[in-house]
């Protein structure tokens, strides 16, 4: 059965990773929210040490609490303190109690690495299932909302006065890239998933000239890197993960390159 090739699994879960991710991490460029995703994979370690201890689900251990962490900024953003420090300690205490959580569990500590960074070549048919589950869902999330997420993104009085509360599409936001985080977990780990989140949609935005083909672009270029990364990986006999975040950031300084290049000679025209 096809399947049973795990070379192919792990294509199909990188694909099913860059659907999910590419074009939410447009939204992420737009909104300027690198950080706030940072934040939310970083809590998913944390999710991933309470589910070891309680037996429970990985993936729903790391949903959970991404979807904590992101709850946890949006409340508390706006009192008293800026949003970069309150991403920055939330963070950082949140993977700092996720690391020493699993330092107590017997026979984890192993497998810590592939938490960090990824482990797609160990991926299962229930992982697939989980994955493509979950990139389903964000795809819905996104499609559904796609219109009002966009008006919010350029304009909160817009949006307003559209009947669109700008609260409700930063909630859809917010579900969508806590379910990015936990489907992403197993392929790229923790410490890459916003990684995969930004890298595509900047790669894509000087190709693009509306936001649906940033979005569509996006998801090429991150299904490309994760082609990409996994032959290389296999190829160089490296990490997978950060291969793979490797080939996207070499994608994004083509397209950087040859915008600058364009620039340039279209000014000397």
């Amino acid at each position: 059965m096809i399947l049973d090739d795990f070379l192919v699994r792990a294509a199909l879960a990188g694909l099913g990773v860059a659907l999910a991710a590419a074009p939410l991490g447009s939204f992420v460029v737009w909104r300027r929210m690198a950080y706030f995703g940072d934040a939310t994979a970083h809590a998913a370690i944390l999710g991933v040490a309470l589910a070891l201890a309680f037996d429970a689900s990985v993936f729903a251990g790391a949903l959970v609490m991404s979807l904590a962490m992101a709850s946890a900024v949006s409340t508390l953003s706006g009192r008293g303190f800026a949003m970069d420090t309150l991403l920055g300690v939330l963070a950082h205490s949140a993977l700092a109690f996720g690391l020493v959580g699993v330092s107590f569990l017997s026979g984890v500590r192993i497998d810590l690495m592939a938490y960090l960074f990824g482990d797609i070549l160990a991926v299962s048919r229930g992982d697939l299932a989980v994955i493509w589950g979950g990139a389903a869902g964000v795809v819905a999330l996104l499609v559904w909302r796609w219109q009002a997420l966009l008006t919010a993104t350029l304009s909160p009085d817009l949006a307003w006065s559209e009947g669109i509360d700008p609260r409700r599409e930063q909630m859809v936001l917010t579900l969508a890239l806590a379910l990015v985080v936990a489907v992403a977990i197993k392929v790229v780990g923790v410490l890459l998933i916003a990684a995969m989140l930004i890298v595509p949609a900047a790669a894509a935005r000087p190709l693009s000239a509306t936001p649906e083909r940033m979005a569509l672009i996006a998801t090429a270029i991150a299904g490309a890197a994760a082609l990409g990364g996994l032959a290389a990986s296999f190829r160089l006999d490296t990490p997978t993960g950060p291969t793979i975040v490797c080939v996207a950031a070499l994608i994004f300084a083509l397209t950087m390159t040859g915008h600058s290049l364009s620039g340039i000679i279209g000014n000397n025209r």
